[in-house]
């Protein structure tokens, strides 16, 4: 089914969780399976950007010890998909993909059961179709269980839930049970350069504290450009050079091997030592010493 994604400022992003599933109870009403769809068809963040919260008390003060009732996030992406087993397979449920605040992050790191529960808009502004509106989580599931949700439909006007809600006509969905697991954030462009470049010593090494845009990494691959045609440059002109120097050996060598083959040839047409004198003979007289 349909899914909307956008940009947030936080660094961590959650995987897919479920929110809702269509026949949930809530006030009396249900969720529809055609709300399912719609909020995952029409959700847009540069309409409406559903935060998350707790109990779906929104604070106008900055969230602290004393006050957690600030956002813990924002929802990011809605789908919709079939359940394929367990008792709900057939029902059409809502999930979504969160971007949240430090304080979430810690909140399920210390094994905190985190329940959630939707805040459904049943026909959202002019669109006329269901639209999510928040997010809340708690780990009290009493808190927003089923039974309190339905006794406080019954108080009319005196409804303790009215003043969280963006609209009376909105609902809450019963809480449930949720893991939330949260992806590892993917290291930025630069810190993935800058070790490929060999500029980063350790994998880790907090970069990303210094060089987070992507402008600087393509200046890094810039400059790693420019140095590298820089070396290359350098072993052009040594290699030329090298080129020269050894033509230049070459003919020295060729004139060498010419000169020694015209003085073997030279010499081969040379007799070899002074000739002996013709042997003429004697007369025959011997010669005495007197």
């Amino acid at each position: 089914m349909g899914s909307t994604t956008g940009s947030g400022n936080h660094a961590a992003t959650s995987k897919w969780f479920r929110v809702a599933v269509e026949g949930a109870t809530t006030d009396g009403r249900t969720i529809e399976r055609d709300w399912i769809t719609q909020m995952a068809a029409t959700y847009d963040r540069t309409m409406y950007s559903a935060r998350v919260n707790c109990e779906h008390i929104r604070g106008y003060a900055p969230m602290s010890a004393t006050n957690p009732f600030g956002a813990y996030g924002d929802v990011i992406a809605l789908k919709s998909e079939e359940i394929k087993d367990g008792g709900l397979k057939g029902k059409m449920g809502l999930y979504a993909q969160i971007q949240p605040t430090q304080a979430l992050i810690d909140m399920t790191k210390a094994a905190q059961k985190i329940y959630t529960s939707i805040e459904v808009a049943p026909s959202f502004s002019d669109t006329k179709q269901a639209y999510l509106i928040g997010l809340a989580v708690t780990d009290s599931p009493a808190s927003l269980g089923t039974e309190i949700l339905q006794f406080a439909a019954g108080q009319g006007d005196k409804n303790p839930f009215s003043n969280k809600k963006q609209h009376r006509d909105n609902l809450f969905t019963a809480a449930e049970e949720t893991a939330i697991e949260f992806e590892t954030p993917a290291p930025s462009v630069f810190s993935r350069v800058a070790e490929l470049l060999g500029l980063v010593k350790n994998k880790g090494e907090a970069d990303d504290k210094r060089f987070t845009d992507l402008t600087q990494a393509v200046e890094a691959l810039a400059t790693h450009g420019q140095q590298q045609i820089a070396v290359v440059t350098k072993l052009t002109s040594e290699v030329e050079s090298l080129k020269v120097a050894l033509s230049s050996e070459k003919d020295a060598h060729a004139k060498t091997a010419t000169a020694l083959k015209e003085l073997t040839e030279h010499l081969s047409t040379q007799p070899n030592g002074a000739p002996r004198p013709p042997a003429t003979g004697g007369n025959g007289a011997t010669k005495t010493d007197c």
